[in-house]
């Protein structure tokens, strides 16, 4: 059974997205690495496994291109999870808030199909129809259950393509619904009942899913599905050096995007972000002399990139284009203070004890408490 697949995009449309999808944005790296890449490829694939390590992790090929990280984390885990999508076992990154797993499913799909645009995004409320098919009424009234009444979902079209699809927050999906992926994993077979056929898996499909480990309140996966997948656990950046890398990274390339200018100078205030994130997110200041109470919020580096990339919009839209305390206080108090009630009070001893005794923080902690009020 064969399934219709709409046109991606096209490159000026995808120029003018807020937000350009990977295979756009890094089309060139991408175009470099699949020129020098004279490795293996699994049926499909766009590049080697090697190559697609490569994109993620960055590096310099033999013609001197540069290939940028998009992940800056430990390189046996991304070498694990590009082998899995190399077998026929899905792939499930597992971990807390703001630990990059969209963002890497999102570039492994790029570097791997081409195209990271077959996503099912899961939330209480998805139904069955997403990780199978559903039908188009109209047609069906008309002319009666067929190939033409079908709607595809974007599993049953990565899977008649050979392609990469994305499942996102997996366990905030409803569990009847996520059991519709177990025969999907284990046969490689969508059945069709309606139609008495089925659509069978070719080889280049596999499935990355994204689960948040921290969440309330989410269905757990059945032990039959989690068997079907090998699971990934991304953790937090491990150093500071590390999350201020990652931050400015990030924040530059939204930059771009929303036309803020670059800002070489506002690295004192990233790294001030990323400092207070990681003593409130540990629970005790870097030196390890203060232990400190943690507030409800994960804290995470995303949350950062938030901060920082709000704080640069400040200084460019009403200040001198300079990131300073001011702008990134007012974010961090919203990041941090996310229960009133107990979370201000953390906030208001972390900034009495803390910043205000630390060298070289003086106007750091006169913004954090105008920003408080």
């Amino acid at each position: 059974m064969t399934v219709s697949v709409p046109t991606s995009v096209s490159t000026d449309a995808a120029g003018e997205a807020l937000r350009p999808h990977a295979e756009h944005v890094f089309a060139d790296e991408l175009e470099a690495l699949a020129a020098a890449d004279d490795r293996p490829r699994p049926a499909r694939w766009k590049l080697s496994p090697w190559a697609v390590s490569t994109y993620l992790l960055g590096g310099t090929l033999p013609d001197g291109t540069l290939i940028t990280p998009k992940y800056v984390g430990p390189r046996r885990l991304v070498e694990v999870a590009v082998a899995t999508l190399a077998t026929d076992r899905a792939l499930l990154l597992l971990g807390v808030p703001g630990t990059a797993k969209t963002w890497v499913s999102e570039h492994l799909a790029a570097a791997v199909s081409g195209d990271s645009t077959l996503l099912v995004q899961g939330t209480a409320g998805t139904p069955e129809e997403a990780v199978r098919y559903g039908w188009n009424y109209a047609e069906l009234l008309t002319h009666g259950p067929g190939r033409g009444a079908m709607v595809p979902s974007p599993v049953m079209r990565a899977m008649a393509e050979g392609m990469t699809v994305r499942v996102e927050e997996l366990t905030r999906i409803p569990a009847d619904v996520q059991d519709a992926l177990i025969t999907v994993l284990s046969e490689k077979t969508l059945p069709v009942p309606e139609l008495g056929q089925e659509v069978q898996a070719v080889r280049g499909f596999n499935l990355i899913a994204t689960a948040n480990d921290r969440d309330r309140g989410v269905n757990e996966l059945s032990s039959a599905l989690r068997r079907r997948f090998n699971t990934v656990v991304l953790p937090l950046p491990a150093t500071p050096e590390d999350e201020v890398d990652i931050v400015s990274r990030r924040v530059a390339q939204i930059g771009r995007t929303l036309d803020l200018p670059a800002a070489p100078e506002g690295t004192a205030e990233i790294r001030r972000v990323v400092t207070v994130f990681r003593e409130l997110r540990d629970g005790v200041t870097t030196d390890g002399r203060t232990k400190l109470k943690s507030p409800s919020g994960t804290l995470s580096t995303a949350e950062a990139i938030s901060v920082v990339t709000g704080g640069l919009a400040l200084a460019t839209h009403f200040g001198d284009g300079v990131l300073r305390p001011g702008d990134v206080a007012a974010g961090i108090l919203g990041a941090v203070v996310r229960d009133p009630a107990t979370d201000r009070v953390i906030w208001q001893e972390y900034v009495e004890t803390v910043v205000r005794e630390r060298d070289g923080w003086k106007d750091f902690y006169r913004a954090c408490r105008e920003a408080a009020g």
